[in-house]
């Protein structure tokens, strides 16, 4: 067979490996539409994510994408979520670990070294701090920016309220399109 082999199931295997290798660090598994999320604590993220990529039975190799959501009304404030493709075995996997206000999460930068921006970028956005990142700062926003555009409670007229500029805005929000 020609071109690349699409597995018809997700990982399902992975999970149990997982279970088995780290007893007690999944919080939870949630599988929707063929894709499979765990979610697991966060002490636990670099020994698994370091196993992930390692062990020639799962060959998580390649990190695609970080993303960081805020959350108002939950357990938890935050969720950081690691997206993992295993290149030899065409498997996907997602990672989620969950935070509260003040907590961090370990960098992930030394198991994937493209974590480095993206965990930059969560950061500067969301809010969520990674303990242990080479170089965590802002990429967006200015360094002397007081919020995280990103976050639930950011307003969405332009930010906090006493960091709004008197007068009219450069760029008319949603409120003001009908004046214009």
């Amino acid at each position: 067979m020609e071109g690349p082999y699409i597995a018809p199931l997700p990982p399902r295997q992975v999970v149990d490996l997982l279970r088995e290798r780290f007893p007690g660090a999944l919080e939870d598994v949630a599988e929707f539409r063929g894709e499979i999320t765990v979610v697991i604590a966060k002490d636990a993220l670099l020994d698994v994510a370091r196993f992930l990529r390692d062990d020639p039975g799962t060959a998580f190799d390649m990190l695609s994408v970080v993303t960081g959501t805020h959350y108002l009304e939950r357990d938890h404030d935050y969720e950081v979520l690691y997206h993992l493709y295993s290149l030899p075995r065409n498997h996907r996997l997602r990672l989620k670990v969950r935070l509260n206000e003040g907590e961090t999460v370990p960098s992930v930068v030394s198991i994937w070294p493209g974590a480095n921006w993206p965990e930059r970028e969560v950061y500067d956005l969301v809010g969520v701090r990674f303990s242990g990142h080479p170089d965590l700062r802002r990429i967006i926003m200015p360094e002397d920016y007081p919020d995280h555009p990103l976050r639930k409670d950011f307003d969405v007229e332009g930010g906090p309220r006493d960091a709004r500029p008197r007068g009219r805005v450069a760029s008319p929000g949603f409120r003001d399109m009908e004046s214009v």
